[in-house]
Formats: structure tokens, C-alpha cells, sequence
């Protein structure tokens, strides 16, 4: 891609999230959104593959459905109440065309089947920015307006995410599906928890995206895309395989790593909102999830594969190590002793 056009690219989508964080009024929050739609379908798109088209395609479509439906809905809220006010949402149908438009944006299940498809189909530092930055401003407009949303619903959805995303990705064998439906079982962690504290929920969301970003720059580096190159990864870079390992045990929720911090402190706010029910749902769906992170730990740490592989094995390879990827993967194991220190922040 050309370098200028990548930059443009890249100053749109912090434009579009800066705008969609800052603003009051609907038309300038859908205005930012459609700023970080155009400008995220290049980079999807860049590589010019069929499957990078079909991806390209899926999620302008299913974007623009979503954009339409929160743009329809602030003006019945408009119509409604006079207001075009983003926390002013007073009336139960504009409230819930804005929480299925923002439950399609994120990927939030019944609606999430766009997203793997679009993770699959995209480079894996485009794949990143689908998974972090592009989730940042319709979970701001869902923060935003969760005392106005139905709770039932959010609840619902959250559930069904942490239920799908875990059930879904058991069986997948490619890297960046696998991290997909991971998403969406941590969307449903956020949403759950969203009407009660929504300050947890952006923690959550930071310490999400921490950890996703650690494990999408080692997966870059070691280029890997399916499981049967990962078996073979190791030969090439052993440090970072291990450290990688680490950061996917953290992404499970495994103590003592820093992914332990979130489900351990929205158990806790569940519990406390007399929601017991809804917490022990949650912990017994992250087993789920537990398994095919499981499944990517073994494989990236593994020395000798049970069976014959039909890759050739790589030489060693002396990289400069990248001082970024290094301080992320620091944050993403070793956070939870900070946790007392967290906790006043929330």
C-alpha cells in the first residue's frame, strides 16, 4: 500500500474513534463511525485476494446496516423526545434498534457470524485493529447509553456471545477464527457487566485489548495462520513462543496472569448486583474458551509434533528483538499484583 495513503488511512480511523469518544450529538457519533468504516476497508482490502474482497464486502454490508439503523434510530429518538442528545434515550423502540445496531458493530452474537469471515480474509495487523481499536467506539456509545438499554437483553446477548464464542471456536484450526470467536466471548464478558459498572467494562476492554495485541504481534512475527504451522513455529523464535504461550493462558483467565483480574473482578460485581445466576453461567462458559486456548498453548509451545507434518521446520532466527511486542507481553502476565491498585480506579 502507498505509503501516503496509508497514513490517511491511519489518521481517519484515530479521527473517527476521537470523534465518536468525544461527542453528544448522534449525527457527529455516526459521523465518526462512518469516518472509521471507510477507513478500515482499504486495509482489509489491500492485499487485492478474492477472500480479502469477500471480506472487504462483508463487513461494508454489515456495517452499513448497522450505521443505518442507529442513524434511524436517534431520529425517532429526535422525533420522540425533541432531542438529539446521545444520553437522552427514553423510549424502548429507539433503545433497542440502537442495541441490536451496536450489538451487529461489535459482533456481539446472534449477529456476530460477519466477523470471523472478516478476520479470516485480512492481514493479521489488520485483523488487530478489527478486534481493539475498531470495537472502541460503539462500546463507548454502548457505555454511554447502558442505563438507558434494556438490561434483560444486554444480558441475553452477553450470555449467547460467551456461549457461541466459546462453543464455536473449539473446532476451528485457523489462527485468526480461533482469535475471532475469543472476541466475541469477551464482548459478551463487557456487555454482561456493562449496566452494573461501566468503568469495569472499559477495563476490561483495556486489559483485552493489551493481551489480543500481544498475541496478534507474535503471531505476526512468528507468521503463523493455522495450527499446523504452529506446531513447527517453535525452531524459530523459542522465547517468544513460550512468552506467547503465557499470554494465551493470561486471555483464558488463568491466575496468577493479568486476564485473571477481569472475570475475577466482574464475578465479584455480579455477585454483589445479587446476580448469581448470571455469574456462575459466565464462569462455567469460560471453560469453553479455556480449552481451545488450551489447545493454541500446547500447540505453540509443543517440541516434537505427535504426528508427521508436511511443513518443513525453519532455521532459528536471530531477530532484533522488538521492544514493543516486549513491554505488551510484561503487561499481559504480570498485572495482577497491581490489582489492589486497579481496584481504586474502578
Amino acid at each position: 500500500m502507498n505509503p501516503h495513503a496509508k497514513l490517511i488511512t491511519t489518521l481517519s480511523l484515530f479521527a473517527g474513534t476521537t470523534i465518536v469518544i468525544s461527542s453528544n450529538h448522534w449525527m457527529a457519533a455516526w459521523t465518526g463511525l462512518e469516518i472509521n468504516t471507510l477507513a478500515i476497508i482499504p486495509l482489509i482490502a489491500k492485499s487485492h485476494h478474492p477472500r480479502a474482497i469477500e471480506a472487504t464486502i462483508k463487513y461494508f454490508l454489515t456495517q452499513s446496516t448497522a450505521s443505518a439503523l442507529i442513524l434511524f434510530s436517534s431520529m425517532i429518538n429526535a422525533w420522540l423526545t425533541g432531542q438529539w442528545d446521545i444520553t437522552q434515550l427514553n423510549h424502548p423502540l429507539p433503545c433497542l434498534m440502537l442495541t441490536t445496531a451496536i450489538a451487529i458493530k461489535l459482533g456481539l452474537a446472534p449477529f456476530h457470524f460477519w466477523f470471523p469471515e472478516v478476520l479470516q480474509g485480512s492481514h493479521l495487523t489488520t485483523a488487530l485493529l478489527l478486534s481493539t481499536l475498531m470495537k472502541f467506539p460503539p462500546l463507548t456509545l454502548l457505555l454511554v447509553t447502558s442505563k438507558s438499554l434494556n438490561p434483560i437483553l444486554l444480558i441475553t446477548l452477553a450470555i449467547t456471545s460467551m456461549a457461541l464464542g466459546g462453543w464455536m471456536g473449539l473446532n476451528q484450526t485457523q489462527t485468526r477464527k480461533i482469535l475471532a470467536f475469543s472476541s466475541i466471548s469477551h464482548l459478551g464478558w463487557m456487555t454482561l457487566v456493562t449496566i452494573y459498572s461501566p468503568k469495569l467494562s472499559l477495563l476490561t476492554f483495556l486489559l483485552y485489548t493489551v493481551m489480543t495485541t500481544t498475541v496478534f504481534l507474535s503471531l505476526n512475527m512468528i507468521k503463523v495462520l493455522k495450527l499446523s504451522t504452529m506446531l513447527i513455529s517453535w525452531t524459530k523464535t523459542p522465547t517468544l513462543n513460550a512468552t506467547l504461550m503465557l499470554t494465551l493462558l493470561s486471555l483464558a483467565g488463568l491466575p496468577p496472569l493479568t486476564g485473571f483480574i477481569p472475570k475475577w473482578l466482574i464475578i465479584q460485581e455480579l455477585t454483589k448486583q445479587e446476580m448469581t445466576p448470571a455469574a456462575t453461567i459466565a464462569a462455567m462458559l469460560s471453560l469453553l474458551s479455556l480449552f481451545f486456548y488450551l489447545r493454541l498453548a500446547y500447540h505453540s509451545t509443543i517440541t516434537l509434533p505427535p504426528n508427521s507434518s508436511n511443513h518443513m521446520k525453519t532455521w532459528y532466527l536471530r531477530k532484533t528483538p522488538n521492544t514493543f511486542t516486549a513491554i505488551l507481553t510484561s503487561l499481559s502476565i504480570s498485572l495482577l499484583p497491581l490489582s489492589p491498585m486497579i481496584l481504586t480506579m474502578v
